[in-house]
């Protein structure tokens, strides 16, 4: 896209085919140019020409011609559109000079058709207006990645926090077990003194003692042994009781859960796609109305008499045959271009009035299809998302019973070696019973309850182990507690900006506008109408914090009483002048002088000449180009010094 920066050049546009235009080459210098005459003189078909070569699709062809073309020579660069008639369409083809002429359709090309100054005159959605060029729906993505990333740190901090509550029992049972090690280290230490001293009396007993040691010492491993593997028995049998108590809270969840999946909802798609048939179909409608309006207008505007007054074998603007010339018996008719009948020019008028209506009763029907399709989308999101969880839950499901499975026959497998561990445990305790005499009843008894604790304090070292090592894990995710705090507060942060930003851009746009369409109220001068303003009204029961947008007139009386009035109570002109001055507005919040060289203005009927040559006067500082398309009568009141072209 080319950016508008201070144009000196002038523009050159050769036209053809465009609207009532045949044929033409215009030379438009930069400031302001004024393109005056009486109607039929093409004025507005060459507007329409520009918005061509802006990049507009809001242009129609020439009646009679099947294609058409705009060419703009502009700063050393030329940038060329053809146009070609597709059915009731037409298609466009070539290089522009925006990418994107959204914004500048809105607000920088301001002919009677412009959506922005129907929308306040017509009481249109305002807020759809405004909030076109903002693109809202990447913030609620965005809102929705960090919702997400919040709800996972947050299951993560619960968990933590629960696994938090188990530290006083763990220290305590950790001071516990400390306390008793020392205890039976002690007591050890006292048997083994005593079994020196009993040693040392019954050296002729060493033999059978080295033999009663070695099964003491076999006996002692074994029940070691034989006591892990009844600590794995227990540590499977709490993790089987953890994973039955994981399986019963899931399958709750998945008893909450729809059992029907995507397939079963036909109804939901069938509804998205028949909604999105409509929309498309009201889109062409628009489009169709929109191109059929700007045609009759154009044809009103240039009275393409040479066309209509061949004989019945010419062919009409979609080659039809045309019997009868544009203008009837009296300056006061016209021959209808559709139908060749001669009827009065008012009644040509009134039927694009009619036709404008229906485009209204069109867009509206198009905002609340799109409103149903975006709430059976949503429908639809949600049925998705509780058929993910629901698979998400039953594969869990499936993990956890396989995962029981294992875990009963490891638990069968333990229990086997516990058997067999038990008998071995109890033939070596028969052994030392024989190897036992009164000779050796102290002794044996000694080595046998020292045995027992040594055990004992293996055991309870190892109890110790697991309570020391789960205090650390514990005591290292509350540290990195901390850390999933801090990042949560971000996205809380982030989370707020993101869920604002929405806010504050309609909150800025409404006042932005509200802003210069104060200015140029004051500069238009009307002394009935003091203020023209736009409310932002919060809407509770939508989605996504959806707001509407509402005019509000603001009259005086004669006596200087200032009270509120509603477009509905306005005249058709007073209207007119605040359509103009909403999509004058955005002109300015949008800076489009910045960005697009050119602002056109055309049909400002409503508004007198010296109000014309004050607005013409004050966007002439802002525009590169500013062409205004006006009657003689009003051109006048312009300063001499601006450009007129009175011939297209």
């Amino acid at each position: 896209m080319a950016t508008s920066e201070q144009v000196t050049d002038s523009a050159h546009f050769s036209v053809e085919n465009i609207g009532g235009i045949d044929r033409t080459d215009v030379e438009v210098p930069p400031g302001v140019t004024v393109l005056t005459g009486k109607n039929a003189t093409n004025r507005t078909s060459f507007l329409r020409a520009i918005m061509c070569a802006m990049g507009s699709e809001r242009v129609s062809l020439k009646g009679d011609a099947d294609d058409g073309s705009v060419e703009l020579s502009l700063d050393g660069e030329t940038f060329e559109r053809r146009l070609s008639r597709a059915g009731d369409g037409v298609t466009f083809e070539g290089d522009s000079y925006l990418d994107d002429p959204e914004v500048a359709d809105l607000f920088a090309f301001l002919l009677e058709t412009n959506d922005a100054r129907q929308a306040a005159a017509r009481e249109e959605s305002l807020r759809d207006v405004i909030m076109r060029p903002v693109d809202v729906d990447a913030i609620r993505t965005e809102i929705r990645r960090l919702e997400s990333e919040k709800g996972d740190i947050n299951d993560e901090l619960a968990r933590i926090e629960s696994r938090k509550r188990d530290l006083p029992d763990l220290e305590r049972k950790r001071t516990s077990l400390e306390a008793e090690i020392e205890q039976k280290r002690d007591h050890l230490a006292a048997l083994e003194d005593e079994i020196d001293d009993s040693s040392r009396n019954v050296e002729e007993g060493r033999k059978e003692q080295a033999e009663l040691e070695s099964r003491l010492q076999e006996l002692r491993e074994t029940r070691s042994e034989l006591e892990s593997i009844r600590r794995k028995i227990e540590r499977q049998d709490e993790s089987v009781a953890s994973l039955k108590d994981e399986r019963a809270e899931l399958e709750a969840d998945l008893a909450d859960l729809p059992e029907t999946s995507m397939d079963d909802h036909h109804d939901l798609e069938a509804d998205i796609d028949r909604l999105r048939t409509e929309r498309q179909e009201l889109n062409t409608e628009i489009n169709e109305l929109r191109s059929l309006i700007q045609y009759n207008e154009d044809r009103l505007d240039a009275e393409d008499y040479e066309l209509l007054q061949g004989d019945e074998e010419g062919s009409g603007p979609r080659g039809e045959a045309v019997t009868d010339g544009l203008i009837g018996p009296d300056a006061g008719t016209v021959v209808c271009w559709t139908c060749g009948s001669s009827v009065e020019r008012a009644q040509i008028e009134s039927t694009i009035d009619r036709l404008k209506s229906l485009r209204s009763e069109k867009v509206e029907a198009l905002n609340t299809v799109k409103t149903k399709l975006d709430d059976r989308k949503a429908e639809k999101r949600e049925v998705e998302r509780e058929q993910k969880r629901r698979e998400t839950v039953e594969a869990k499901l499936d993990e956890i019973n396989t995962e029981l499975d294992r875990r009963n026959d490891r638990i069968d497998a333990l229990k086997a070696n516990r058997e067999s561990l038990t008998d071995d445990v109890e033939g070596l305790e028969a052994k030392v019973d024989s190897l036992e005499s009164a000779d050796f009843d102290e002794i044996l008894s000694l080595h046998k309850e020292a045995n027992q604790l040594e055990f004992e304090i293996d055991s309870l070292e190892t109890d110790l182990d697991s309570v020391t090592e789960a205090i650390e894990e514990i005591e290292a995710e509350v540290e990195r507690a901390e850390e999933l705090r801090a990042t949560r507060s971000e996205l809380v942060d982030q989370l707020t900006d993101q869920r604002t930003k929405i806010d504050q851009i309609e909150a800025e746009a409404v006042d932005s506008f509200n802003g210069h369409m104060e200015s140029i109220l004051d500069l238009l001068g009307y002394g009935n109408i003091e203020r023209i303003w736009i409310e932002r009204i919060e809407v509770p029961a939508a989605d996504d914090g959806q707001t509407r947008f509402e005019l509000h007139i603001v009259r005086t009386t004669d006596n200087g009483t200032a009270y509120e009035d509603t477009i509905d109570h306005l005249s058709e002109s007073e209207r007119e002048v605040t359509g103009l001055i909403f999509a004058l507005a955005g002109y300015l919040v949008h800076d489009l002088h910045e960005t697009v060289p050119f602002m056109l203005l055309d049909s400002l009927e409503a508004i007198d000449s010296n109000r014309i040559a004050a607005l013409v006067e004050y966007f002439a500082d802002y525009a590169d180009f500013l062409v205004v398309a006006l009657l003689p009568e009003d051109a006048q009141a312009l300063d001499d010094e601006f450009t007129r072209v009175r011939s297209i």
